[in-house]
């Protein structure tokens, strides 16, 4: 039996209970270089990153088509899929090691966080009527501090076997999934959907105010996880290495750690300005660092790393806002499937552009493949307006 507890309270352990689970999101790159090695197999990061990808797009629409954080307890999916994504994680460590099989682990990783992170914000969105975008600053910043974990241990250079950062990885997401599940009862804002509506996703792409909420959300989705996949190797580049150091997997930490900070602080700004703003601001923000990396090769390194730390900041700080849009745009009994719906073709599209950038780099430089990216925000900004405009219609 779970305690009633406060707004606040339960924002705070879900916050931890999302970062703790999220940390198995990058944790496979985190020990890529290591498995790679091991398999004999050099280049298996992007196949690692997107995999995981894979398995989130997949395991977000099946949630969606089914209802599933809307027509069951959401606190109660979050804790199965918190044991059963630790567990497809320890299972690389288990199992003979394959390629096969390690990619297997890690798609079963990506289907089951689709029931962490859509399910933490909707959670999340069932306690807030007033001040969400603030409580999903929060929340997704939590995901953004355990997206850059792993690198941190590998940045500590403390001699960590690689079974090592799976273990204490898959031991963090289960106890944030009892977290959840034993001390986050459902919020007093949620409502049960129990009908299992096929007609629903149909129903819900029709909403104008969803459609441009979920424009600007693809168009950041275009560039962030690739720029985190690969913002390792971009630093090795600017620093004229030739194998990652742990300086480089710490300034990876960083680099990514910090669009956390900036997710908590875009969310206050939130509360003053309005989440349309901030969403808008930051997109254009990041879209502008993809242009500025071209130029920055070969000056001295606190140019470049200073742009890398504004880039962290400016690439997640709309995330959590375009989130509120997407939840603040449907019937509270819908917002579990349209947040998990939006997640899905928005990882979809991260995979399109981490593997066109894998393609890429066999002609261009990786600065030059990065810079790309401002594609994503330049169409994501103008189709987020566009509907955004015609939402009265």
């Amino acid at each position: 039996m779970k305690f009633q507890i406060t707004s606040r309270s339960a924002l705070i352990l879900i916050v931890i209970a999302q970062f703790l689970g999220t940390s198995l999101w990058f944790a496979g790159n985190a020990v890529a270089p290591e498995i790679s090695q091991l398999l004999d197999l050099p280049g298996i990061l992007a196949s690692i990153t997107s995999v995981v990808q894979f398995g989130f797009i997949l395991g977000t629409l099946v949630f969606a088509i089914f209802s599933v954080p809307d027509r069951f307890s959401p606190s109660d999916v979050f804790f199965f899929s918190s044991i059963l994504a630790a567990c497809s994680n320890l299972l690389i460590i288990i199992l003979p090691m394959q390629l096969t099989i390690v990619l297997a682990c890690r798609f079963m990783v990506g289907f089951f966080l689709a029931g962490i992170y859509p399910v933490g914000m909707k959670i999340a969105a069932d306690y807030f009527q007033k001040g969400l975008g603030a409580a999903l600053g929060f929340l997704v910043g939590a995901l953004v501090l355990g997206t850059a974990f792993p690198h941190l241990l590998k940045g500590l250079d403390l001699n960590f076997s690689w079974k090592i950062v799976l273990w204490f990885t898959s031991g963090l997401a289960l106890l944030g999934g009892v977290i959840v599940g034993f001390f986050v009862p459902d919020g007093p804002f949620h409502k049960i959907n129990s009908k299992f509506d096929l007609s629903l996703l149909p129903k819900l792409s029709k909403i104008r105010a969803l459609k441009s909420a979920a424009s600007g959300y693809f168009g950041h989705m275009w560039e962030l996880y690739t720029f985190w996949a690969f913002v390792p190797m971009l630093i090795i580049f600017l620093n004229g290495n030739d194998v990652i150091q742990p300086e480089d997997s710490l300034m990876s930490f960083f680099v990514i750690a910090v669009g956390g900070i900036s997710c908590a602080i875009g969310g206050g700004i939130a509360e003053r300005i309005g989440s349309k703003k901030v969403a808008q601001w930051a997109l254009i923000g990041s879209g502008v660092c993809c242009v500025l990396v071209l130029f920055v090769a070969g000056l001295p390194s606190w140019v470049w790393i200073g742009l890398l730390l504004i880039w962290g900041i400016l690439i997640t700080a709309d995330s959590p806002q375009f989130s509120t849009l997407v939840a603040q745009s449907v019937p509270a009994e819908y917002r579990g499937t349209a947040l998990t719906l939006v997640n899905s073709m928005g990882f979809a599209i991260s995979i399109l552009s981490i593997q066109l950038a894998h393609v890429l780099l066999n002609w261009l430089r990786i600065d030059q493949v990065l810079a790309l990216l401002f594609i994503g925000p330049v169409v994501g900004l103008m189709l987020f307006r566009f509907f955004d405009r015609r939402k009265v219609v």
